[in-house]
């Protein structure tokens, strides 16, 4: 059977390269009774391939049954799974089958086996080995012959890692993997998917079908799909029953996609995010530019000072190698750090541990408050906290005082806002909530 035949047979629609590899690689283990692991985010069409396997292989005649592993209470797994015997549990009041015993002879179906818990995982580990298993309540083994198709939303490697899920029962599932793409990785791929799917609906619900103007198909295009080719389902249905007009326009679709309605901006998806990018990337672009447009603002503001004859030099501040001699401003604390975390949109939750500990970071500020301290006590008793800054003219305001700081921190270290921020005596977070508002106020 060809992939066409096979797209047309199963419903598996899409010309992109990603779904034909996925159709090919189906197609070569449908006549084995190998296990196969689907991975996939939630809505790509997992259980579709599972069907196009079964209905390829062998036992394309025999039972498909599909068990969904996180729909099952814990503690009825087991039952569900391999069966019981009449007594074995409260209200067990007659002998059932399991799962595992009705797809004699076909396939079964294990979606979501990431949220299967570690006993039930031993068990089937046993089946997957020998073939046989137990009924809950007996000791009497049963043979099954079946074929296991498992699906996983979740990384399984990394739930071994973290001792969520057995090392052993992931290699034997994991004998060949296919891995589902995500509906924004095939663009191509989604204005063919929804005019099926608004055909279908038109015919199921006896409604006129409805046609896509070029801004509605670019709307889809750019939209990001979260919710993959079911979200994209669910939105066909509700313009065929919903929509009166003939002709759907980008304003018609808006309301219907979940995010564009609740007034978050739509923004194509970036290729970065396409292609996986690394946030750690991201986050050193980002930092670029805002010392960039930092750097714009401070030329500004300098030939505005030279022009105006308002260019003041701050006390020379300590060497790279030195402690600073001046204690943190009482209003910067802890706290507004705290809330400058979430006032910045582009942190990302990284895989990798930060280098310093909280701890560490709180003793070395206490060491940095001490020095401070100790050093402004002995310039307090030799001269006027403003006499060598401003040679007896007016005081400067506060924040201009701290802007011009950290303007010259930020030039003595190159531009290093860890090291501008040790020197001032301030958590990082507090200098770029610093630079922040210098940035608003200029």
């Amino acid at each position: 059977m060809d992939r066409e035949a096979i797209q047309q047979r199963f419903g598996i629609v899409g010309q992109s390269a990603a779904i034909r590899n996925v159709i090919d690689r189906a197609r070569m283990v449908a006549r084995t009774d190998i296990t196969v692991l689907l991975q996939g985010e939630s809505g790509v069409g997992k259980e579709l391939i599972a069907h196009a396997i079964h209905g390829m292989s062998p036992r394309r005649h025999g039972p498909f049954v599909i068990v969904n592993c996180g729909a099952i209470p814990e503690g009825l797994l087991e039952s569900e799974l391999f069966g019981a015997e009449k007594g074995a549990y409260t209200g067990a009041v007659e002998r059932r089958k399991g799962y595992f015993e009705e797809a004699d002879g076909g396939t079964i179906f294990l979606d979501e086996i990431g949220e299967m818990p570690l006993a039930a995982q031993v068990r089937l580990l046993r089946v997957l080995e020998t073939g046989e298993f137990t009924r809950v309540g007996s000791s009497r083994p049963i043979k099954t012959d079946v074929r296991i198709i498992a699906a996983t939303n979740k990384d399984l490697a990394k739930a071994v890692r973290a001792g969520h899920f057995r090392e052993d029962l992931y290699y034997r599932i994991s004998t060949v993997i296919i891995e589902i793409p995500p509906l924004r990785e095939r663009r191509e791929d989604i204005i063919p998917l929804f005019e099926y799917f608004l055909h279908r609906a038109a015919q199921r619900y006896g409604t006129p079908l409805r046609r896509l103007d070029e801004s509605a198909r670019q709307l889809l295009l750019r939209y990001h799909w979260p919710g993959n080719v079911r979200e994209l389902r669910n939105v066909a249905e509700q313009v065929a029953v919903l929509l009166t007009k003939n002709t759907i326009t980008a304003e018609d679709l808006r309301p219907l996609l979940r995010g564009v309605s609740a007034g978050r901006s739509l923004m194509p998806v970036s290729r970065a995010s396409e292609h996986g990018g690394d946030p750690r990337e991201r986050e050193l672009i980002y930092r670029l530019l805002l010392e960039l447009r930092l750097d714009m603002h401070e030329i500004k503001a300098l030939l505005h000072r030279l022009v105006s004859g308002q260019v003041r030099r701050p006390e020379q501040l300590p060497a790279p190698s030195e402690e600073p001699a001046f204690r943190s401003s009482p209003s910067w604390t802890e706290a507004e750090d705290v809330d400058f975390v979430e006032d910045v949109p582009f942190e990302e939750e990284l895989d990798f541990e930060p280098v310093e500990t909280h701890d560490h970071w709180e003793s070395e500020q206490e060491t940095l408050r001490e020095a401070a301290t100790d050093q402004h006590e002995q310039k307090t008793a030799e001269q006027s906290p403003a006499s060598g800054l401003l040679n007896d003219e007016r005081l400067p305001t506060l924040a201009e005082a701290e802007r011009m700081l950290i303007v010259e921190a930020l030039k003595r270290y190159g531009g290093n806002r860890r090291q501008a921020a040790r020197a001032l005596g301030i958590s990082e977070r507090t200098l770029y909530r610093k630079l922040k508002e210098i940035d608003e106020a200029l």
